[in-house]
């Protein structure tokens, strides 16, 4: 198993989330272990790249997957707090974005 890159805080995921993975028959873990691995999936260069610099300064990390279903969902990572802990990350839509 790869070592996570970052910290993902409270998981959440909106309900047109859980019914896309549903729909791919996916689970959340798989897309969350290639968020913390620093597979950003579906992006550009330069998005990856921002979020390369986003792990070491700890701004917000975005990741946009598409299942084999075709929609694509989103995994965000909200930046870091004053104490330097990330709050949450959530899984949902593009539409929900």
């Amino acid at each position: 198993m790869t070592t996570p890159k970052f910290s993902l805080g409270q998981v959440v995921a909106t309900p047109g989330a859980l019914e896309a993975l549903a729909a791919a028959g996916l689970s959340a873990d798989a897309l969350l272990a290639r968020h913390l691995a620093g597979d950003w999936g579906d992006l550009d260069a330069e998005d990856k790249r921002l979020n390369d610099e986003a792990v070491l300064d700890g701004s917000r990390i975005v990741s946009a997957f598409t299942l084999p279903t075709g929609e694509r969902l989103y995994c965000i990572t909200e930046a870091e707090n004053d104490q330097g802990q990330r709050a949450s990350t959530c899984l949902l839509r593009r539409e929900e974005y």
